[in-house]
This record gives structure tokens, sequence and C-alpha cells, in this order.
């Protein structure tokens, strides 16, 4: 439904919201960049987004509504699942036998009425609001959400079978299981899943202390507070996920490991568990792994540029070495299976080993480590070599054998990737001598190494601002400002008019009543240290990582620091959430 410039511009002028002369000068400036007038008057801060809409609605017929501080029926509500709401500013407010209302910010987002329309079953009324009604209607999920928890945990916790402190060790496994399979454990377990779910946690943390147990969730990286339990539900829990992981019940003295899956809202999630015996109990993470999570892109992940450029030339490589590195946890998994989906084509034969296998990829084969029967990395990387395989991804290199039997493959015609901890690129080297692996045969195999971390991206509402001497006097002990403001002019990230560091424009983030801490989601910040002659004669004279990277940093390196600076610039983040992850 595109609006004529021409109707825009007539409505315009009738309504005297700007004058004559800035409606022509944004005409023009709009016929020159190929974007509509209506864009380039938002752009200048002469008309507001909400306003546009407005506008819209009017001259296309669709009824505009504003849902401020209106409160909408839940039943109504809960029509449109929580992540189709925010993902497609999409939110339900009416309904009668036949037709459901919905409010959006884009009529013209036809792929989410077609589903909201397919899940209902009803006829869907679009109507236009602004961006101040959808955040309204989306805070009255997570309020529901938050009572609906306390109620679970209100009426269910008082049905939980109390059991007398210090005895726990005594009760039977014929017990433990009924207790995992009493109705108000299953709702309070399946409530802790389904908000996790909701809220896109990536780990769940179930912790018992002295008198309480402690449910935190990490959300965007950061672990948050969820809900405090009475103290005797934490056996039951237990039970509870040692029952849908398939782990032994009666087992509390030694680690235990599983997996399970669950459907909930639309998305299919695997769950990694983990469980170890603490002084009070047994604290329980789960890992959520949400299936079919792939049409990731490099440039969607955060790399750009020389960076992005020398994993594409190393993809191009038949044999060789393809390492990815950082803590648990900062995307280095996800890295390779994009990587992968670059390289899975018809015409090659890709094989992998991993522990747990995080995605499912079609046309690649996907092998699962069972440690506890005696099927390792190490042997499983024996027998994917004999599968005649052209390209193998080994999910972590974590002892001398696997090192040893990739970098063989790597030698014998193969291109293998594959992920280490360590703390930079740079530091990969000494990590893998530590392995035993001869410094020649490192720098035979590795074509690239990336190193990685994830940083929280700031909220489409956020505050430009320019750092103050001190600011910029602290940042210059962390970050070589002149190196960054060179590739900044280069990779014409900053307008040509700036002509020093003080006067780039950086953003912070602006709370909100539905954002609090104005960020939203994750992006990568990355290193690419690329093989060159330089740095193979360092690695060979044994060189420390220090000044292997410095190495680096001369053949056109961008550290993740300088990465995360890069992307200050463009407003992805802020250069307190870089510095807050770099220092960790």
């Amino acid at each position: 439904m595109k609006i004529e410039e021409e109707k825009l511009k007539e409505f315009i002028l009738d309504s005297g919201l700007i004058s004559k002369k800035d409606l022509v000068e944004a005409q023009t400036e709009g016929a020159k960049r190929s974007i509509s007038t209506g864009e380039i008057l938002v752009n200048k801060g002469l008309l507001n987004e909400d306003d546009l809409r407005r506008i819209h609605a009017h001259i296309l017929g669709i009824p505009f509504v504003s849902l401020k501080n209106k409160k909408i029926d839940f039943g109504i509500l809960s029509m449109i699942p929580e992540p189709i709401a925010r993902n497609h500013n999409i939110v339900a407010f009416g309904k009668d036998a036949k037709n459901l209302e919905v409010a959006m910010l884009d009529v013209d987002d036809l792929a989410a009425v077609d589903f909201v329309g397919k899940k209902v079953g009803l006829k869907i009324l679009s109507r236009l609001t602004d961006s101040e009604s959808i955040k309204s209607v989306l805070l009255q999920y997570q309020k529901t959400l938050k009572a609906e928890f306390g109620d679970i945990i209100k009426k269910e916790g008082a049905a939980i079978r109390n059991i007398k402190e210090g005895k726990e060790e005594e009760i039977s496994e014929k017990d433990l299981k009924k207790m995992a399979e009493d109705l108000p454990v299953i709702r309070i377990v399946d409530t802790l899943l389904k908000h996790a779910v909701l809220q896109s946690a990536s780990d769940i943390h179930i912790e018992p202390m002295e008198r309480d147990l402690l449910v935190r969730y990490r959300i965007d990286g950061i672990l948050r507070d969820a809900m405090i339990l009475p103290k005797n539900a934490a056996p039951s829990i237990s039970a509870r996920i040692k029952v849908l992981s398939n782990l032994k019940l009666d087992e509390k003295r030694l680690p235990q490991d599983g997996r399970f899956k669950i459907e909930m809202e639309g998305q299919k999630v695997s769950l990694r568990v983990s469980i170890l015996p603490i002084y009070y109990g047994e604290k329980v993470v789960m890992r959520l792994l949400r299936e079919g999570a792939s049409g990731f892109t490099l440039e969607g992940l955060g790399f750009h540029g020389e960076a992005l450029e020398r994993i594409h030339n190393a993809t191009k490589q038949t044999t060789g070495m393809i390492l990815t590195t950082g803590p648990t946890g900062c995307g280095k998994t996800t890295t390779l299976y994009t990587i992968l989906d670059i390289l899975n084509t018809p015409e090659v034969n890709i094989s992998t080993i991993e522990d747990p296998i995080e995605y499912q990829m079609p046309r690649v084969n996907q092998t699962q480590v069972k440690a506890d029967i005696g099927f390792t990395f190490g042997n499983g990387l024996r027998s994917l070599v004999r599968q005649d395989p052209d390209i193998i991804m080994v999910g972590e290199i974590r002892d001398t054998e696997t090192a040893s039997l990739a970098v063989n493959a790597s030698l014998t015609g193969h291109l293998v990737l594959s992920t280490l901890h360590t703390n930079s690129a740079a530091g990969a080297m000494p990590r893998l001598i530590d392995m035993k692996i001869e410094p020649f045969l490192i720098v035979s195999t590795i074509k690239v190494i990336v190193g990685q971390r994830l940083v929280r991206k700031l909220d489409a509402q956020k505050e430009k601002y320019l750092l103050t001497p001190a600011e910029m006097k602290s940042l210059g002990k962390s970050v070589d400002l002149d190196r960054i403001f060179k590739i900044l002019k280069e990779e014409n990230i900053i307008d040509s008019k700036i002509s020093s560091f003080e006067e780039i424009p950086f953003y912070r983030p602006k709370s909100s009543t539905e954002n609090p801490e104005g960020y939203k989601s994750r992006i990568g910040i990355h290193e690419v240290l690329k093989m060159s002659p330089a740095i193979k004669d360092l690695i060979i004279e044994n060189a420390d990582s220090a000044k292997i990277e410095e190495q680096a940093k001369k053949e056109g390196m961008m550290t993740m620091i300088e990465d995360g600076i890069f992307k200050a610039v463009q407003g992805t983040t802020s250069i307190e959430e870089i510095l807050r992850v770099i220092s960790e």
C-alpha cells in the first residue's frame, strides 16, 4: 500500500505541519537519494515517525488507534505470542466471533498478518498505531507473566512435599521419581522454562542456598534474578529436571550432564543440562539452544571489512584450519555454523563431531560425543577421517589428542574448523604449543584465527553525545585512538568533515519503561588473525602472544576492543559495554 508522493505532499501542506520550503527541499533530497519524502522529513526531525504513520493512516483510510494506558484482556493479548508481537510490532486488542483487531506500526508487514491469521483462524483487521502504544501493550505481557508466575508459586509451592532438613540423602529413587511426577513440580518447572523462552534467556541457573532456592536467567549475557522459591522445592525441581534429562535420580554426589527438548510458544528448544553437587544441594544450569536458529550471515554476526575478507579467503581453501577462540558463551560455535553454512554445497561432504549438537544442519553429518561410553572427540575424529569428508568441524579442541588429530586431518587434505578456549586470537598459539603441537605444524595448518566476544546492542532509543577530555584520556589508556580514527576514515564510517577523535559522536543507552537498561540482543566483536610469513617466523621463534598480536596489528588486524569502538561509533553498542566485556 504505497502512498503516492503527490498525495503525501498535498496532505502535509494542507495540515500545515511543515512549511512549503522544507517540503520542497525534502522532495529534492529524496529524489537524489532515492528515498521517500516522508523518510527525509523524519530524518531531518521535521516530522516524527508517529506523525508520519497518522498521515499514512488518514490517506490510506486505515483506522488509527491509540492504546496508551489501555488495559487489554489477556485472553485477547495472548492470541499473538510475545516473541511475534515484539519482533513484528503487532498486538491484538479487540475480538469478536469472526474478527481479530490488531494494531501495527507497519500495515505492509503481510507476513506477520498472515501468520497471526493462520494461528487464530479469524479474519485480521489491521489498524495503525504509534510506538508508545506498542510499548505500553508489550509491557502488559511481562506484568501478566509475572503475575502468572507468582500465582503458580503461591498455589503450587505450598503443595510441594516438605522434607526435613538434613534428610535429603535418605530419599529413595522411588520417592524422588514420585516427587518429580507431582503436578505442582511439573507446573513450576514448565513455568520456569516458559519464562526463559519468552525472555530469550540463554541459560537458567537454579541455585540452592541456606534458606531459599534462587532462580536466575542469563539474558543478553547478564545474569538476572528471576524468582526466589521455597528451599523445600529444591529436591523436587532437580528430580523433575533429572527425569526430563534421563539422568540418575539417586546420584547426588557426582556431577551429571544431560539434555532434553521442549516445544514452547511455537519454538523448538533443546536444553543442555549440567547438575553439580554444592554445599546446600544440587546446582542446576540449563543452556537453551533454539533449534532452527539458522540463517545467520557473517555480516549479521558483526564481521566487516578486512576481517570479513580474511574469513571468506580461508573458506576457499581445501586444506588447513580455521579456529574460533574465546570464553564459554561468546558465540564461537555460532560463528563456525555460519561458516559451515557458506561451505555447505552439494559438491562437498561435511562431517562434524560435537558436544552437544547445537544446531541441526541439512546435508551435514553431525555426530554427538558420548564420553560415558568412551566415545570422545579423539575417538570420533579418528573415525570421521575414514568417512571421506572434505570438511570436518570439531566442536572443541580440549586436549592434546584432539589437537593432534585435528592438525593431522588438516595436513592430509581436509579443511578443519574448530574452537579453542583462549582470551585472544594470538593466545591460540601458546595454547596449542602447550597441547604439545609443534610450532612448525601450527604454521603449516592454520589459515585464520578468530577471537571474539558478545556485546549488548543499544535499543532503537539511544542518546547521542561527545566524549569529554577526561573520557578521551581514559579511553586512550585502553586503545590507540589515532589508529582507530584512521580505520574509521578508511572505511568511511565517519563524516569526511570530522578532523579529530573529539568530534566523533558516540551513543549511550536511554532508559525507557519497556527497556530500563536500554540494550536489546547481542552482536559479536572480533579480531581475525591471518597466518602471514612474518607471524609464521614469530611462532617458529616461540614468540609470546603479545609480539604476535603486535605484528598482526601492523598487518591490518583490528583487535576486539578496536572493533568494539568501531561499532560504538556506528551506534550499535556503547563504549561502556565494550569496556565491560573486554575487561571481564
